[in-house]
């Protein structure tokens, strides 16, 4: 089998991988299984330049869970079990109910909820699909809860939303750079190989975060702050540059608009004040301001951690003022940037599957965006309807007066996923059809009503856009199992059954092409770009407006995307987080990922070697606070806030404050930490405070005898996502290179 090259499946490094044949995965050598695949790492893409986490390393045996789904399944009826069906039975059941549903309640009756994981070529015909073929504004996506702070607060200050300034590879040649709320070297380890270059030729690390996580351990300098604290923190170190004269005036005066109204605001940021609100020293924060104003090559990233609040959009702000008064952004090798998370978390938005946006990055209620996108569509403008819900709040509407009644959902998890993660089980169930497509029956696909089987990344091809803004190819190495179809083959069908106008391409090349005509003249420019290209270039950075454009790699060099190209300051204030703790919750809980699994930990959780590696979720908090609890290290504790009760194992650590907690989020049942997580959303992005909450702990019940918690459920170890066993293997005991990277394993196969 020829080695096909294309990317991982999972974060928004995309690092680059080669699949072929080789020796198989046990998993992948079990009767109907389907070909073998061998991973080995690219070192031709500048992101990962030969690394692989070990996610990335056992990505292959997601192609052969043994609870892959390859036949659609349907409920006869609501409350009767899932049964298997064909294609045509499922497809037209689902029509049906469109048709139902739209006739006896208008078009907004019906909802499309999609994913950050989709393709370009998705994402772009899955909003085509809800506002032609069903004539619904209620599509959003689960990208609302990866970066919508971010790209908000960059819209405003810069005109265009990119993640990073330019390519990963100038972090390397930093003389600074500081990362506010990312914990890189678990989520996507290879990353820290710009890192540690860095480093190594005297640059400085500067870590913001609640923890000491593996990111904080690597770091020169770690600021540790009271969860939710980030904009005080940011405008602190601000008064700090300029009452030391560090601030660029003549840059300032040059290319930006709004100092003097920051300039005012920030004079009540004073340090000790700054200190009492964050929890960081003076000294540490006077430090990390000067090591980014000592040279003209400092980067100041923001991640989840900075921008999951319900002031999200103004706290990645503060951080863009401070990297302005430094005079860093739209310079080569400098600037502000975004570490975007879901791996086409770029890409997914800047193509229609977001409520309030069309092709290109285009605003659904401008009257010339809408002109264009229905031209290429072959549709009149004012049949095209205007801005829907935010995904959180689609979500809480489902099933209520006036709210959706029917609900597609395409590469998602919400019921793992979502803050308030039991109201969200109830909205779900309050409708009168769901319907999922995904490859596994995850927490979500089973309470649909129909679940269509779709193709894995491997199976299919498209594009992606990276944390860059490079489009990359994902190239098909294996076929789908029988009976698989891909997303664009399920929404051609679909939009045939309704009557929809226009083509519906189920060949990616093509449907691309259509992005590219209806991306053209917006902000996410993609029109010059080819599969062609991106095969000979490496991929192409957007923007890129006609087939002769070089791309953008790093926009900002002459001027930024506004109307006078200055950038904006705008001042905030810090207001805290929305629910502070009190002596009924008197403990922060923040919420975070870990090296081994992935997002909802639909895939992760089912490859054995990562089950192996983070079997369950846990509760991270200092000893001194298990102490004063009576929690022993290992225990059951229960964790609950004024949303549910979640039941974890307690894992003591003095690498985090006293007064905070830490759960990862992705495990289903008993332990989910978005049963507690607080849904307020944020005015601007409509982001939900994922990432700071009160709750309070307790001790429960030893586990039994018999392996059961207190709550009789079974501890999940090594197991699929209902308790079963995995059988099969992988790449077992990947080693850890310097950076963080996995390397494979002594004696495997390269």
């Amino acid at each position: 089998m020829t080695d096909t090259p294309t990317h991982c499946p999972y974060c928004a490094l995309q690092c680059g991988m080669n699949l072929g044949g080789g020796p198989p995965p046990a998993a992948a050598a079990r009767p109907g299984a389907g070909p073998p695949l061998r991973v080995t790492p690219r070192t031709d893409v500048p992101a990962n330049q030969g690394g692989l986490c070990q996610k990335g390393w056992t990505s292959a045996e997601v192609l052969t869970v043994p609870d892959r789904l390859t036949a659609p399944l349907m409920r006869p009826r609501r409350g009767a079990p899932l049964e298997p069906c064909t294609w045509d039975q499922a497809l037209d059941r689902i029509a049906a109910e469109v048709r139902r549903l739209r006739d006896a309640h208008g078009p907004d009756a019906v909802a499309v909820f999609g994913g950050g994981g989709l393709t370009n070529e998705k994402a772009y015909q899955l909003g085509k699909f809800a506002r032609i073929a069903l004539g619904t504004a209620q599509i959003d996506y689960n990208g609302r809860f990866c970066m919508s702070s971010a790209a908000a607060a960059v819209g405003r200050a810069f005109g265009m939303d990119r993640g990073l300034p330019g390519p990963i590879t100038d972090l390397a040649a930093a003389e600074a750079i500081l990362l506010a709320g990312g914990n890189v070297a678990e989520t996507m380890p290879p990353f820290m190989r710009h890192v540690t270059a860095m480093q190594r030729a005297g640059g400085a690390f500067i870590v913001v975060d609640p923890r000491r996580t593996a990111t904080a351990k690597q770091a020169d300098l770690h600021l540790q702050p009271t969860p939710g604290t980030d904009l005080a923190l940011a405008n602190g170190m601000l008064h700090l540059a300029l009452t030391e004269g560090l601030v660029d005036e003549e840059y300032i005066a040059a290319r930006t608009n709004g100092f003097a109204a920051v300039r005012t605001v920030i004079n009540s940021y004073w340090p000790d004040r700054v200190e009492r609100i964050t929890g960081v020293p003076v000294p540490h924060m006077r430090e990390a301001v000067r090591l980014l104003a000592r040279g003209r090559r400092s980067y100041i990233l923001t991640a989840r951690g900075a921008e999951q609040h319900a002031r999200g959009v103004d706290m990645v702000t503060a951080f863009i003022n401070l990297a302005l008064a430094l005079g860093l952004p739209g310079r080569e090798g400098s600037g502000y940037g975004c570490v975007t998370g879901q791996g086409n978390g770029q890409g997914g938005r800047e193509h229609g599957q977001k409520a309030d946006q069309l092709p290109g990055y285009r605003k659904i209620d401008d009257p010339a965006a809408r002109a264009h996108v229905a031209a290429v569509w072959g549709v009149d403008p004012r049949t095209l309807p205007g801005p829907g819900r935010s995904a959180y709040e689609l979500l809480s509407a489902l099933g209520t007066p006036g709210g959706p009644r029917m609900l597609l959902l395409f590469g998602s998890n919400p019921v793992v996923s979502a803050p308030r993660a039991a109201a969200v089980e109830q909205r779900l169930d309050a409708l009168e059809f769901l319907v999922a497509a995904d490859f596994v029956l995850s927490e979500t696909a089973a309470r649909a009503d129909v679940v269509l089987p779709t193709a894995q990344w491997a199976e299919e091809s498209g594009t992606m856009t990276n944390l860059e803004g490079r489009v990359l190819r994902r190239r098909r190495a294996v076929p789908p199992p029988d009976g698989v179809r891909t997303d664009l083959e399920i929404i051609a069908e679909l939009a045939r059954r309704l009557d929809a106008p226009g083509v519906w391409s189920t060949d990616p090349a093509e449907v691309f092409d259509e992005l590219r005509a209806a991306s053209a003249g917006g902000p996410a420019d993609y029109s010059g770009i080819t599969y062609e290209r991106i095969e000979r270039e490496g991929g192409v950075f957007w923007p890129c407006p006609s087939p002769g454009h070089p791309g953008t790699p790093r926009p900002f060099l002459d001027r930024f995307a506004t109307p006078d190209g200055r950038a904006r300051f705008t001042p905030v204030e810090h207001g805290g987080a929305v629910e502070d703790v009190d002596a009924d919750y008197p403990v922060y809980l923040t919420t975070g990922r870990v090296l081994a699994q992935y997002q909802s930990g639909a895939q992760t959780r089912r490859v054995r070697p990562l089950a192996e590696a983070a079997p369950e979720a846990f509760v991270e908090m200092h000893p001194d606070l298990a102490a004063r609890l009576g929690i022993d290290d290992g225990a059951d504790v229960r964790v609950a806030s004024r949303r549910g009760t979640a039941t974890v194992r307690a894992r003591l650590t003095d690498a985090i404050r006293h007064d905070t907690v830490f759960i990862p989020f992705h495990w289903a049942g008993e332990g989910r930490a978005n049963l507690l997580t607080n849904p307020a959303l944020d005015p601007v992005s409509r982001m939900p405070e994922f990432k700071v909450c009160a709750v309070r702990l307790e001790p429960v019940a030893a586990p039994r005898a018999d392996g059961t918690g207190a709550s009789g459920v079974r501890a999940f170890h090594g197991t699929g996502i209902d308790g079963t066993g995995i059988d099969g293997t992988g790449i077992d005991g990947s080693e850890i290179d310097e950076s963080g990277a996995a390397r494979e394993p002594s004696g495997a196969s390269r």
